[in-house]
């Protein structure tokens, strides 16, 4: 099996879960296949660690001059990020890797990094929501979106902050070895789910494994994409070319409940980020948003997925200014 060399690049100011976290997927891995299929390692500007803003430091396996040839370069975020790019040997270290790997990825604000060394496109980017804004701002050529888990380019990966790091680095585990050892991985790290890339940063649906990519994978992304849109059977197997009875016997094979149930809980799942984050919105206004039509509608699938009434569940949850 081949091995690849995977290196996180760190600094002084990075988000410890940034390098850990991606670093865990890829050791899970490892532990998974019986032997070392990525050769891992954690490279800074300097020996002898980096210390993040919270004071952890982080082991610091390899200056940037002893950094073998790369597979996978994996640009970790943090408050130091923006220090880090305004280091011109960093900037040329970053921009000679990149040009020799496989594929090139970030983590939350290591976006920064790599579209101050030129190597993100023009495609879509993605970042920690709260330093979209300034990415977009600084670098008006990028294709910027504020609310995917992790977006790919080509060989050019990004993702949102700390946790999405996990997320992308089981995604770029797929790509290399499939669906069931990424699955294992999460189950291992106690991930409650393989969040597709197209999820949205704030989801945090807990409730069902992603399929392996093809049909069903794409009607699930488009389902978590569109939860106003017509979700019916015989939609949904029309975007993905299967017949209504062979996409029903599908989904149900790979997801393990029926499409429709499926459809329920995502458009659930929305509405509970609308309530706890809209607290002057309307159940109406919130139901039709999420595909429900009615606040009636929401409040029977509410109840039975969640346990409690929309209401009592915002009075509990609602994000106050």
């Amino acid at each position: 099996m081949q091995r690849r060399t995977v290196v996180l690049l760190a600094f002084d100011g990075v988000q410890p879960l940034d390098v850990t976290g991606p670093h865990e997927v890829f050791a899970g891995a490892n532990e998974a296949l019986g032997g070392p299929v990525y050769d891992l390692s954690v490279a800074a500007p300097t020996r002898g660690g980096v210390r993040s803003p919270s004071g952890l430091v982080l082991g610091v396996d390899r200056d940037l001059r002893t950094v073998p040839p790369v597979d996978t370069l994996l640009v970790a975020g943090g408050q130091g990020v923006h220090a880090a790019r305004r280091d011109e040997a960093v900037l040329a270290w970053v921009r000679a890797t990149a040009a020799g790997a496989r594929r090139v990825a970030s983590v939350c604000t290591g976006a920064f990094l790599l579209a101050s060394a030129g190597v993100l496109g023009e495609g879509p980017v993605t970042t920690h929501w709260a330093h979209a804004d300034r990415l977009a701002r600084e670098f008006p050529d990028l294709e910027v979106d504020a609310d995917p888990v992790y977006t790919t380019d080509g060989r050019v990966w990004t993702s949102a902050g700390v946790t999405a790091g996990m997320d992308l680095a089981l995604a770029l585990v797929e790509a290399d070895h499939g669906a069931e050892l990424a699955q294992l991985i999460a189950r291992h790290l106690v991930l409650f789910l393989r969040r597709p890339g197209g999820q949205s940063q704030f989801s945090t649906s807990v409730w069902a494994a992603a399929p392996p990519p093809g049909p069903v994978r794409a009607a699930c992304d488009h389902i978590h994409a569109h939860v106003a849109d017509d979700l019916s059977i015989d939609r949904l197997a029309g975007l993905v070319g299967l017949s209504a009875r062979h996409f029903q016997r599908e989904f149900r094979r790979q997801v393990g409940q029926p499409a429709g149930r499926y459809v329920d809980r995502v458009r659930v799942e929305a509405a509970r980020r609308a309530l706890e984050a809209e607290p002057a919105t309307t159940v109406a206004t919130v139901a039709r948003r999420c595909g429900f039509g009615s606040a009636e509608t929401l409040r029977r699938a509410f109840t039975r997925h969640v346990g409690v009434a929309p209401d009592d569940y915002r009075r509990r949850f609602a994000k106050r200014a």
